[in-house]
């Protein structure tokens, strides 16, 4: 099978992708593990804050994700750790209807899947696992066991334990935290007035993302061990909710509570002779500003516009179209991950006098306008 563009990884960017090109005439294929899963009677702990930039770019993929399970962000709340410190970010105040939207993975990826459809110039390889990588004359040939996909280029999207960027020879430099993330989701006592809530906390950062119907989505970034233990704490929601300060008074647990590796994660390159890697598969970054997959999107997007304006006479794969794409990417993705590294160590760190540093800093931001209208800008892309 020949195909302009293959892309592994079937989750939220690779299917952004794949959305973004389905009309280009390109000839694509979409190869992902396992079908996608989506609970229309419970609720996904895989929450993710979806940027007014990221609604845009995925078009009619996010129209079709259902909306009376998407809750907009219309103010954020972040504390310092004096119990006294606070960053206040809000939508009518910058004059937008919405900071962000909390929507979960599987709603999303459905509404995109649903919006990608099934036209002529796409293949989805569902479930295909990737056997072989060979670089051929013409292409890249991906060695499906019992299919062989002859392609201009591949596109890895398939997340953090990427397989194409092993077997493509990308050198990683990751960095673990030895944090781990975790998530749950809650009905809360209190109304969470569109208000996403984050606490630095000397243990670690905490925060609770509203859902509908008076939800919240957990994120609690703690210590390994101490992320092991908290789940196995009995009566986790009592803690979730003394560590929130009560804030949206008691809660009740509707997912159950677990828990992922953190770590920082960079690459050489983005690009190879033709192939690229796109969101998880190409950089990792702390959650703690909720903006990895809006980073992806990112990612996919640049990726979209290059190959859509790389003129007639130059296939998918050519390195030097590639390189333009890494060069595009770079400034964005190390910025983010920077930020968020900085932060992370700033904040569970206990060198003395710190604690006075970082809290003086969140007011000094609180108190200048221009700061927090311009990081509202960068995260509304």
């Amino acid at each position: 099978m020949d195909y302009d563009v293959v892309i592994v990884g079937g989750g939220l960017v690779g299917a952004s992708l794949a959305l973004s090109l389905k009309e280009s005439g390109l000839r694509l294929a979409l190869v992902e593990a396992r079908p996608p899963l989506f609970d229309a009677a419970g609720w996904d702990s895989r929450i993710y804050a979806i940027s007014p930039g990221s609604a845009s770019f995925l078009g009619r993929g996010w129209e079709r994700a259902d909306s009376s399970r998407i809750n907009p962000v219309r103010e954020m709340r972040i504390f310092g750790d004096d119990a006294s410190s606070e960053l206040r970010f809000s939508a009518e105040e910058a004059g937008l209807p919405e900071l962000a939207h909390i929507v979960e993975s599987g709603n999303l990826l459905r509404g995109m899947m649903q919006a990608i459809g099934t036209p002529e110039n796409l293949e989805v390889y569902c479930p295909a696992s990737c056997k072989g990588l060979l670089w051929t004359d013409a292409g890249v040939e991906l060695d499906l066991g019992e299919e062989k996909l002859h392609s201009k280029l591949v596109v890895g999207a398939d997340g953090a334990k990427s397989w194409l960027r092993s077997h493509a020879g990308f050198e990683i430099n990751p960095r673990p935290y030895k944090q781990s993330a975790i998530v749950a989701n809650f009905e809360c006592e209190k109304p969470h007035l569109d208000t996403a809530w984050q606490w630095f906390r000397k243990d670690g950062i905490l925060a609770l993302l509203p859902m509908p119907g008076n939800r919240v989505s957990l994120v609690w970034s703690v210590w390994s061990d101490e992320a092991e233990r908290l789940l196995a704490e009995p009566d986790f929601p009592e803690l979730v909710a003394e560590a929130s300060f009560r804030r949206l008074g008691e809660l009740k647990m509707i997912t159950a509570p677990a828990a992922f590796p953190l770590r920082l994660m960079r690459v050489d390159s983005l690009v190879k002779p033709r192939v690229a890697l796109i969101g998880d598969a190409a950089h990792n970054t702390h959650p703690l500003a909720g903006q990895g997959v809006n980073l992806g999107f990112r990612d996919a997007r640049e990726l979209s516009t290059v190959l859509l304006e790389r003129g007639p006479q130059k296939d998918c794969g050519d390195y030097p179209l590639l390189r333009r794409f890494d060069r595009a990417r770079r400034e964005d993705i190390l910025s983010m991950q920077t930020t968020t590294d900085l932060l992370q160590k700033l904040f569970n760190n206990e060198i003395p006098g710190l604690s006075l540093i970082r809290n003086a800093g969140l007011r000094m931001v609180e108190g200048q306008t221009w700061i927090k209208n311009a990081l509202i800008q960068h995260a509304l892309a």
